[in-house]
């Protein structure tokens, strides 16, 4: 059995005629190999191993990387003393070209320690030329190949969890950590994002206490679950610090986080719905713009209550022509304001179509209310996910912040 000689860009084997029978499956290979009489003897290997396999054969690097620049085989085996390429430069030259590829390297019977230093540079194998049977070059070509592909996914697994850590970090710094200046103020907060695998959704709160000892809070909620409105949602909450820092406050601060949202926001319709409060101390009434929130709870006394406030539009649904106003709201002393988005009760209960709803919401909270601050929130959503359970659990982004300050003074 002859093999066929070579054009400028190699040729397919007489093995290749059987491709079609072999099927899909059959592993390529590209045989670089300048000598006849061995690449003969790789020939009568194939046809002889039980793997069967597709062969190419071409005699030098130059018709190798032409062959690799339109297609990528399974397997390169490599002759180390080509007209064009020697030794180690043959097998980096062919993981330039291919980085992919498995590579088996063909060495001589005095050569095992070339082919150990092969593998070192990155080929998955070696094989001594007159030394090999069928049935081990066989297996050979189908371990290098697999041991390729095991690499491949474990520097993609690598990289992914590399990412996946990145990311992690990024979001846990994106996370507020209050702002507080003393005493007096108790803050819980919670959040659980609605992507899978994620720690920052399109929800978003913060809490700021200034020097005279004002509390300044916010929640919110951008329309959408996904990346863009994790960062718009960051960038809301971050501009909100900034205002109040700034001494901007009430319905202009409002107005201006509509701004940023219009220049933020990746496509048009997205929107956010958002509350703010003030609370100043020695006042038992706080001060509150509510644009397209949901309501609050008010914890005080063993009893809880359904309050809101009226208010104005979503951010970014009236571009420009939106109005809010400071309502005032009545906070007795001892009393806790919980704020969250409608994650927390927007999930189906039941079998049908029923949600939780505002009224489901109020009922768990007043069978909780007799925990303690902590439990309490963590009480709330993990009723919401329980009750959510049957038809998938809560898919959308929840955050909850609880909220009590002494007014005493």
């Amino acid at each position: 059995m002859k093999m066929s000689q070579p054009g400028a860009a190699g040729v397919v084997s007489p093995a290749l005629d059987r491709a079609a029978a072999w099927g899909d499956k059959e592993p390529s290979v590209l045989l670089v190999e300048d000598d006849p009489g061995d690449a003969l003897l790789v020939e009568e290997l194939v046809a002889d191993s039980a793997l069967k396999m597709r062969l190419r054969w071409v005699r030098s690097m130059a018709e190798a990387c032409d062959v690799l620049a339109t297609e990528l085989p399974d397997c390169v085996l490599l002759d180390l003393h080509l007209p064009d390429a020697q030794g180690l430069e043959a097998v980096s030259r062919v993981r330039d070209r291919a980085e992919q590829v498995a590579v088996v390297v063909l060495t001589g019977l005095a050569e095992e320690g070339t082919g150990l230093a092969a593998v070192a540079a990155g080929a998955q194998d070696y094989l001594v030329k007159g030394r090999v049977e069928p049935e081990l070059f066989g297996r050979a070509v189908r371990y290098a190949i697999q041991r390729k592909h095991g690499e491949q996914d474990a520097v993609a697994l690598q990289a992914s969890q590399m990412q996946a850590q990145e990311n992690a970090r990024l979001e846990r710094g994106l996370l507020p950590r209050p702002l507080l200046r003393g005493d007096g103020v108790e803050v819980v907060t919670r959040y659980r994002p609605g992507r899978a695998h994620a720690l920052l959704g399109g929800d978003f709160y913060d809490i700021v206490q200034g020097a005279d000892g004002t509390v300044h809070a916010m929640i919110g909620d951008v329309s959408g679950h996904g990346p863009d409105e994790a960062a718009l949602g960051v960038a809301l909450r971050i501009a909100w610090r900034t205002l109040v820092l700034s001494g901007v406050t009430g319905a202009d601060q409002v107005a201006r986080l509509e701004e940023i949202l219009m220049a933020e926001r990746a496509k048009a319709g997205v929107f956010a719905t958002l509350v703010v409060l003030t609370a100043t101390p020695g006042e038992r009434r706080v001060r509150m713009v509510r644009a397209g929130h949901p309501g609050a709870l008010l914890c005080g006394g063993g009893a809880v209550e359904w309050v809101e406030v009226l208010g104005g539009p979503a951010l970014g649904i009236v571009p420009g022509g939106a109005r809010w106003r400071v309502e005032e709201l009545s906070v007795p002393e001892g009393a806790a304001l919980v704020l969250f988005t409608d994650g927390l009760f927007e999930g189906r209960v039941g079998r049908g179509t029923e949600r939780l709803g505002e009224e489901g919401l109020l009922a768990v909270a007043r069978e909780l209310v007799p925990l303690a601050p902590a439990a309490f929130v963590d009480g709330l959503i993990e009723r919401a996910e329980g009750l959510a359970e049957g038809q998938g659990g809560l898919d959308d982004d929840v955050a909850v912040l609880w909220l009590r300050w002494d007014r005493g003074r």
